[in-house]
């Protein structure tokens, strides 16, 4: 076995041997794993790796992240993130996982990382272990991970007019964000929710995006609220509908939102959902899956439930 930079060169045979191994659960797309595992400005490309047979042939990878955007956001640089390992099924228990795991922390030791994620990284496909892997989990137990919760995606569909109407709320306005509203809304997020929900909504607009994405609740004409909403005419690809090919028809995604913490218990969280739920079905989704969650109980409310569940690791070196 031979182990070689990352290569976008090879994206091809990588997203086909992701397919080849977990495409029945999570279906890669080509234009997918560019943009998350080649266009991302924090790819770790010293940390990350392909192992290749005698003839060539993709067997494995690693991809490998931490912060590099000049982006001020919050971010740790004393922080990486494994997205994704992957050997093929018939080249397992070689040593080849092994080789390419301890290629990464090598490396991120070379950076001074203290603390290593399996998945959450920018542009992510997991927020961890997906738990139909227990394998996987295991493995990564035995090379010193610690789980440290769960985390899930919920889905629902909807027939007919299900999810068109609500009820509104005479002291507070729903819309989406009007480009001439971005520098607000991106202020909005700065003061209400530092970190990686600002750093999608800036790269949200650095892409090409014109506010359509994002539900906001206003009072007083001052936003108090967001959402953001996915489709197939969004900009990016975005994390609640990386699976779209296990569902027929049009996927929307619901996710993140938040309330200013000043606003709450007022019930706007719940009354935001039901908005983005709307808007979503008013452009023809018959389905909806919010991401990342662990407010189970929360989104039960609107008749969503889990579809895949994953068990979060980290590291410490």
């Amino acid at each position: 076995m031979k182990y070689i930079e990352w290569s976008i060169e090879r994206l091809d045979e990588l997203v086909s041997l992701w397919n080849k191994e977990i495409s029945a659960e999570f279906p890669m797309r080509v234009d997918l794993f560019k943009q998350n595992s080649f266009d991302d400005i924090n790819i770790f490309h010293d940390g990350s790796l392909i192992a290749i047979d005698d003839e060539g042939n993709v067997r494995g990878f690693v991809v490998s992240k931490l912060w590099q955007d000049s982006v001020n956001v919050g971010i740790s640089k004393e922080t990486g993130w494994i997205q994704v390992l992957l050997v093929a099924r018939d080249y397992r228990n070689q040593g080849i996982g092994t080789k390419l795991l301890n290629h990464a922390e090598g490396k991120f030791r070379e950076k001074c990382i203290k603390n290593i994620w399996l998945g959450k990284d920018t542009w992510h496909y997991f927020p961890g272990i997906p738990q139909e892997y227990k394998s996987v989990a295991k493995w990564f137990e035995k090379n010193g991970y610690i789980q440290v919760g769960e985390e899930f995606d919920l889905d629902c569909y909807y027939e007919n007019n299900q999810g068109l109407e609500i009820v509104e709320k005479e002291e507070v306005e729903i819309s989406l964000v009007r480009i001439d509203e971005k520098e607000e809304f991106l202020e909005f997020m700065h003061r209400c929710f530092p970190g990686r929900w600002e750093y999608e909504a800036i790269q949200y607009f650095q892409l090409g995006g014109t506010g359509r994405e994002f539900v906001v609740l206003k009072k007083n004409n001052r936003i108090i609220g967001f959402c953001r909403v996915n489709d197939s005419k969004s900009p990016v690809i975005a994390q609640n509908v990386y699976w779209a090919p296990l569902y027929k028809g049009e996927l929307g995604g619901i996710g993140p939102l938040g309330i200013d913490a000043n606003e709450r218990k007022h019930g706007y969280g719940l009354y935001i959902v039901e908005a983005a739920v709307q808007e979503l079905r008013k452009r023809g989704t018959d389905s909806i899956v919010i991401d990342w969650t662990g407010l189970v109980d929360f989104y039960r409310k609107l008749g969503y439930e889990v579809c895949k569940s994953y068990y979060s690791y980290h590291k410490n070196i």
